[in-house]
This record gives C-alpha cells, structure tokens and sequence, in this order.
C-alpha cells in the first residue's frame, strides 16, 4: 500500500531542480497590443508597494503613452551600450543585473533577438541565466512567437515571424497569465492609435489584425494557456501521490491490441479527442502470448495513431488491465477507448467464472472513474487465434519423447534403488525441461506422456494403466496438475524470454542500419545502402521513388533482379499514395510478388521499400519487423542526406552571391579607376598637346600605360582565377633554377629593386617556371603594397629534407588574427582599421591556386617574432616545394596559416 502511495520519483526530482533556480511568471498574449506590458507593470507596481525590490531590466513602450505612464517611479536598469554597423545599440545589461541582484526583474519581449556581441544570442537565454543565478522574473510574451507554431501561425496570418524561442521555454514558467482581450476591442484600439501610429494600424487592420486572424491567435493563446495548467495538475496529482483521474480537463486512452478491431478504436479515439478537443494517448502492451506475430500486427495500427497525433505508449507485461489504469491515473486520462469483445468460447466463460472475464469487463469492475467507449467490431473478423501453438517440426516432439524414454530406461535401470515416488519428481523435471526448450505445446505432451509412462512403468501393478493403492492415485493426480503447471510456466518463461530477446534484436538491428545509413553522403549512395541491407533480410530488394513519368526504380539489389512486373508496381503505387504497406501477404493486392513498404518522412511519403518473399513461403514475423525497422531508419536518413543537401545549396548560393558581390565591386573599383585616368590624360592630351611641354607629354604618356597595364594585370587576374576554378591549369612540371625566375619576379616589380635575396648556389625545384614565376610576382607585390615606402623585404631561400622553402618577409602592417585564415579566399582583402586596402583581393589566392596546381604548400604566419615589438608586425608568406632530383616528404595540397 505505502508502494501505491508514494510520490512520483520524477516528479520529485523535477520539484528539487525547480527549486534550484528562481521563479519566471509570463504574461501571456494572443497578439501585440492586448495589454501584456501594463499588465505586468501594473503588477510590479503592487509589488514595490509592498516593500518588494523592483527593478525594470527592460521595457519596449513602442510609444504607447498609457505604457509609459504605468512606469511611474519603478527604477530601470541602465542599458548596455554595443557598437554595431556603425551606430549604437542599447540592449538589456545582463552583468549589471547580476551585479545588482534585485528581488524581482521585468523583462519585455522575451523572444527579442540581442545584437550581436551580446552575452547571449537571445534574451530568453539572458532570462534563464537570470533565473540560475536565483533572481525572478517576470516576462512577456506572445504567443506568435513559440517555435512550434510559426507554421500554424504563417498559414493563419500570412505573415512568417522570424523571432521565436523554443517551447521548453514556456515549461520553465512556474506561472502563466493570460492577458486576454476580445479581437474587436483589440481592433478599437488599434483604431484609436493606441497600439501603432495612424497610417501603421490601417495597414494592420487589413493584414495581421484581421478578426479572424485575432479570433484564431485568442484560441491558440487558451490552448497553450490550459495546457500550461493542465500540466501543473499533473505535476500537483503525481507529486502529492494523488490517484487520478481529477475531472479538470479531459484525455483520451485509446487501447490497441493485435486485432483487426485495433485500427477502428483508433479512429474512433481520435474522433472522441477532437470533439472534446483533448489530447490523447494510445497505448499498446506486449504480451508474451501474443509473440512476434501480435508485435507485427500492431505496428500497423500504432503508426496510424502517430499519424493522428497521438502520443503512442508500448509496454510489455501480462496485465494490460493494470497496466493500462496505471497509465491512465498518471496521465489523468478521462476517455478510455477500447474494442468490443470476442463472442465467449469456454475459455473465456471460465475465466468470468473465476473473476476474470473480459478486457471490457475487467475495465468496468476496476476502473470506476473513467469513461469507457466500446467501439464495435469490424466487420473483417480476425482468424481466430488457438490456443497453443504447435510446431509444424517434428524434431520438438521427438525430443520430449526421447527425453521420457530417457527418465523411463534410468528408472528401470535404478528400479531396485530408487522409490517410484522419486522417479516421479525426475519425470517433474524432464517436463520443465522440455518446456523451457520447446515451449508450451510440447511441455504439455511431455508432462501427459510422462504422466502415462511413470504410470505405466513404475507404479504398481507394472505395465498396466492401473492403480492399486489409493494413495498413489492422489500422486498422480498431483504428478499430471504439477507436471501441466509447471509446463505452462516454463513455457510462459520462454516465450517471454523470446520475446525480450525479440526486442533486444530489434534494437540491435535498428542501432546496425543507424550506423550503416549514416555513412552515406548522397542520395544515391543511401539508396544503394538501403537495398543492401534489405537484400541481407530478404532474397531481393528495391527502393523506388516518384518521378514525372511515375514511379522510378533507384536502387535494387542483388544484380540480376528480374524487373518489377505490373501487379508489383501496382502494390507499389497503392503504398506510395495510401501510405500503408501493399502486395504480398497483405490485405491489398496479396498476390503481388513483392511487398512494399512505405518511407513515411516528416514532409510525408518519398518512397516505398520493397522487398521479395523467399520462395517456400510468407517472410517470418522477426523478418517483417526487421524489413519495417529498416524502412522507418531509411526514411530518416534520407531526410538527413536531403536536409544536408539542402544546407550545402544553400551555403553554394550564399557564398557564390558573396564571390559574385566581390567581383562586382571588383570591376567597379579596379576597371573605373585606370579607365578614369586614361580618359583624362587622354582628353588633356588632345585639347592641349601643342601648348604642353614634351616631358609632360611624356609623363602623360606614362601614366596611360601604367593604367593600361593594371587593367592588363585585373583582367589576366581574372582569367587565371576563372582557369584554377574550372580545373584548366595543366603544370609542365620540370626543373627549375631559382636565380634566374627571382631576377625575372624583381624585373616585373619594380618597386621590389631593394628587396634582399638571400639564396643558396644551385638550388632548384621541380615545378612549372610561368606558374612559379606568377606566384611569386603575385607575393612580392603584396609584400610591396601593405608595406611602407622603404621598408625591408627579404627573400629567403632554404632547403631541408627534399623541400625548398621560398620565404618572403616584410617589415609592413602584418595580418591580424581574424583575417589569417582567410589571406588566400577569393577577393578577400585585409582591413587598415575601417578601411579595406586597395586590390582585387585575387593575388594570394592565384598564388596558392598555382602553387597547390604544382603539388606544393602555401603558407602565412604573423606577426614576425624577430622585428621589435613596438615597430609593424610584419608578415611572411613561405612557399614549399619539392627539392629537384628529390622525393618530397608527403607534400600536402592546402594552404596553412600560423600566427
């Protein structure tokens, strides 16, 4: 008794982790406008008044003057201060509320998102350090903005909100309250311009704040409201070990057993739950009884409930009746929906003879505080299931027998010292054995041969089926009760014991095709997957999909699989659109070749499993579940390789608008410029070439070709990038001396004469000398560009292990910490404070894109540790290369970057 009245564990630890942190009250609204921030100001004013430390954290008055009226003296906290885009931004101070720790924090608009370079990305998650720190708050909220319901929220009024906060925010509320006005008083007040300013709240009116829009938010509002309370009941009920069911809102238990009357109580549950608008359960126990067959037929009818939106419970023992008034007094269910009974064999009238009776009946007599819902038979009646199943084999039969004959020659043998009633407990023990073994059917034939035998052979007159002395009629009628029950129970033992060894391999298999589908990176590459590990549980398996021209075979296995025929592809067809399994050994077209299952996804059916029967019978039941555990794991790795697929064109488009972006303002800068130049000393030239002096002719002159060569240079720039994108660069690989390629680099940079060349005699490389020669120009000119007029560069040449190192070091600004690792991107280029340094951001990446083509490595490191720290940090750019007439030592193909 003291077991059935003790607090739920769970709920006693979900009260000690709620009285770990502080307390959250949340004002709950069904749109903007309806009061949610006077009302909680309202409240924390009678608060302060009663001695009560108040502070407002934050407060969006949004103009309203009853709002800010409704502050009077209550203190505030002073606003954080963050720099973003170049202007100021005030959000909640989280370190200063901390720091301040008053009895009690206002925070508006929970699902607020920070500025970046907040404490946190979200104020919700500032709330909920808040309250681990101890100190309460009150919030508010609408409810617009839960996660869950941004769909529902878009298809009601058009309008996707783009702030939410997860659900589980809502469950930390100790407190919940409803601030709830009529939708046409909340329009007479948008009206009025109490909520927007005038030429805001007509746009409004007709958009968002539609009456019907208000209607349905106000009902989703409640909805949330009453299940905020209904699930502090539950806690209250489960905490105090109060049995349920408490009549404060109502709940469906619909149970499902492995009948054909299991689909129909479904259905009708999710009727009784829609009229009463309560949610509901459905609740399947596994019975050893019922073995892997009645797992398997209820698995049809529990993915229909989940399909309604039911919450589906499985659980294994003997007693559904208990087990099921269990549940229903934790979950304080109200409804309880269940099957009409079969019509009574013998059987069952023992069993009401004896107390028992009907699932129906039982329910009646021990669940007097619910309401129970009958639904009545199908008309498809179920193959009536027998009593003890025997198997077909006969190697069980003939092992029961041999293990009597057995006990029967030992008894002989040991006649002369051994009781006959001995032998009678040796007979006991062959029949459980044999139980345990086999099961019940062939414990029961040992226990009635054994019966026989030790009657027959050992108990007095011999060798005949009597009996002399009374006493040994009362031991064997002892013998065949004890030796029939204790089969029974051996063979219940086995079947529970297969049972649980049935789930554990379910579990196994569906952690191996977890593990196996979450290898694969392509939808093609997943289909193949899946197939192989259908075809490892059935003789041929296929997935197929729809296509525009119907369904398309994208994987089957193994090769050499005849082609679907039409009564296949049919069965397929119907399992794809009804979303139930079709063709052989089903209800719908059994006399396909194939059985088809569909792969249900959160966004619906995308496919059907099939697999083919082997040919001397229907699949075993382990094989079904094994085939339908596979189909649930594929659908949800297909999901995960769309969803991937998804993200990754995603992330392609963004980065080719940014690289697209790039270029533009690429070409805009670094073609307009020179163009800009050329076309004034090109003007000034023809207005006034007689009247100018020769040397500023010349200087005129000049200035034009230098334009022209940095056109020339943007455009080659171009090309060379276009050509290393689409894999065009071909390396003629060959020896090359560095003497001769560095003079050449420093002839095309002029600015590089000063440059110190520090350089072994006869060093070389194996590489290509044009691409070389262009990646060491492009890294030479960028030391020249972010250095200053006159400072050092240095080229250094090292070999080491058959690779050379051509090092480039300069004395100019160095790179900082956040731009290292992008020195090589596309179009990047290095900030100097709030400016980005003139270029097209293309040399580096040309650099490593030709480097990487040669087999090499690039690499960057700043700031440089031998230059004074209070002078520029400088740079190095280091390129690796094999050394010539030597193998290189695994050179890698990717940039690196140090600091």
């Amino acid at each position: 008794m003291l077991e059935e009245t003790r607090p739920d564990p769970d709920a006693l630890a979900a009260a000690l982790a709620a009285e770990g942190r502080a307390s959250l009250r949340i004002f709950l609204g069904a749109a903007p406008g309806v009061g949610k921030t006077w009302a909680m100001l309202a409240a924390a004013r009678q608060r302060a008044s009663e001695g009560v430390d108040v502070v407002i954290g934050v407060v969006e008055t949004h103009g309203r003057a009853e709002t800010a009226a409704q502050i009077g003296d209550l203190p505030i906290l002073p606003p954080r201060r963050i720099p973003y885009r170049g202007q100021t931004l005030e959000e909640f101070d989280l370190a200063g509320a901390l720091e301040r720790r008053p009895q009690l924090i206002l925070i508006d608009e929970l699902a607020h998102t920070n500025v970046p370079g907040s404490t946190h990305a979200k104020r919700w998650e500032d709330v909920a350090e808040l309250l681990e720190a101890g100190v309460p708050v009150w919030a508010t909220l609408n409810v617009q903005h839960l996660e869950s319901l941004n769909d529902d929220v878009a298809r009601i009024t058009g309008v996707r909100v783009t702030e939410t906060l997860p659900d589980q925010v809502l469950e930390l509320a100790a407190e919940i309250e409803l601030i709830d006005i009529t939708p046409s008083e909340l329009r007479k007040r948008l009206t009025e311009g109490k909520i927007y300013r005038p030429e805001t709240a007509r746009r409004a009116l007709g958009a968002f704040f539609r009456e019907g829009n208000l209607t349905a938010l106000r009902e989703i509002a409640l909805r949330r409201a009453a299940q905020h309370v209904d699930a502090d009941v539950q806690d209250y009920m489960r905490l105090n070990a109060i049995k349920g069911p408490w009549p404060a809102g109502e709940r469906v238990l619909a149970l499902i057993g492995a009948d054909a009357s299991a689909e129909a109580v479904v259905r009708r549950a999710k009727q009784l739950a829609d009229a009463l608008r309560a949610p509901w359960i459905a609740l399947h126990v596994e019975r050893p009884k019922d073995g892997m067959g009645g797992v398997l037929r209820s698995q049809q009818p529990k993915t229909l409930a989940a399909r309604l939106g039911a919450e589906v419970e499985t659980r294994a023992g003997r007693e559904v009746v208990a087990i099921a008034l269990e549940l229903a007094a934790q979950r304080n269910v109200t409804q309880i929906v269940l099957g009409r009974p079969r019509p009574r064999n013998l059987l069952q009238l023992g069993r009401r003879f004896w107390g028992r009776g009907s699932l129906a009946e039982q329910l009646l007599r021990q669940g007097a505080d619910f309401n129970l819902h009958i639904v009545p038979s199908s008309t498809h009646r179920t193959p009536r299931r027998t009593l003890i199943s025997l198997p077909r084999a006969p190697l069980p039969w003939l092992a029961a027998a041999g293990m009597i004959a057995a006990v029967v020659v030992v008894g002989e043998a040991l006649r002369d010292w051994v009781d006959h009633e001995a032998l009678g407990m040796v007979f006991l023990a062959a029949v459980m054995a044999v139980a345990a073994l086999h099961g019940l059917a062939i414990g029961l034939f040992a226990a009635a041969l054994g019966f026989v035998c030790w009657n027959f052979f050992f108990i007095p007159p011999l060798y005949q089926l009597t009996i002399a002395d009374p006493r040994d009629v009362i031991a064997l009628l002892v013998f065949g009760i004890v030796a029939a029950s204790s089969g029974v129970l051996a063979g219940r033992v086995r079947a529970e014991a297969l049972a649980a060894q049935g789930r554990i391999e379910g579990l196994r298999r569906i952690g191996l095709f977890s593990r196996r589908l979450g290898e694969p990176a392509t939808e093609d590459e997943l289909m193949v997957e899946i197939v192989q590990q259908a075809a490892a549980l059935a003789p041929a398996a296929a997935v197929l999909t729809e296509a525009q021209s119907g369904l398309m075979v994208r994987a089957m296995r193994p090769a050499g699989t005849e082609a679907l025929d039409e009564g296949s592809l049919a069965a397929a067809r119907w399992a794809l659109t009804r979303q139930e399994e079709a063709g052989a050994s089903t209800a719908t077209l059994p006399s396909a070749a194939w059985r088809f299952m569909p792969i249900r996804t959160s966004r619906g059916v995308v496919g059907v499993l099939g697999v083919r029967p082997p040919a001397d019978g229907p699949f075993a039941v382990p094989t079904l579940q094994a085939v339908a555990a596979l189909a649930d794991q594929a659908a949800v790795a297909l999901e995960r390789v769309r969803l991937a697929g998804e993200a990754a064109r995603g992330e392609a488009l963004l980065e080719t608008q940014a690289l697209r972006t790039a270029l533009l303002n690429s070409l805009s800068h670094d073609l307009r410029t020179p163009l800009t130049g050329i076309r004034g000393a090109a003007e000034t030239l023809r207005a006034s070439w007689d009247r100018l002096p020769e040397p500023t002719r010349q200087d005129l002159l000049a200035s034009i070709e230098e334009d022209v060569g940095r056109m020339t240079r943007f455009l080659a720039n171009i090309m060379d990038l276009t050509r290393l994108e689409g894999g065009d660069i071909a390396p003629r690989i060959v020896t090359v001396g560095l003497g001769p390629l560095i003079d050449a680099v420093i002839a095309r940079v002029p600015e590089a004469l000063h440059m110190g060349v520090s350089l072994p005699e006869g060093v070389a490389v194996i590489a290509d000398p044009v691409l070389l020669e262009q990646a060491l120009t492009n890294i030479v000119e960028n030391a020249v560009k972010y250095s200053p007029v006159g400072a050092g560069i240095t080229l250094r040449v090292t070999e080491d292990r058959g690779m050379v190192d051509i090092a480039l070091a300069d004395e100019g600004i160095g790179i900082s910490g956040d731009d290292l690792p992008h020195v090589f991107d596309s179009f990047y280029r290095a900030k100097r404070g709030d400016r980005v340094a003139p270029g097209t951001g293309l040399g580096l990446a040309i650099a490593r894109g030709f480097v990487q083509a040669m087999g090499g490595r690039i690499s960057a490191k700043s700031p440089r540790l031998d230059l004074a720290r209070d002078g520029l940090p400088g740079a190095i750019i280091t390129i690796s290369l094999p050394a010539a007439g030597r193998p290189a030592d695994n050179p890698s193909a990717g940039p690196e970057t140090a600091s």
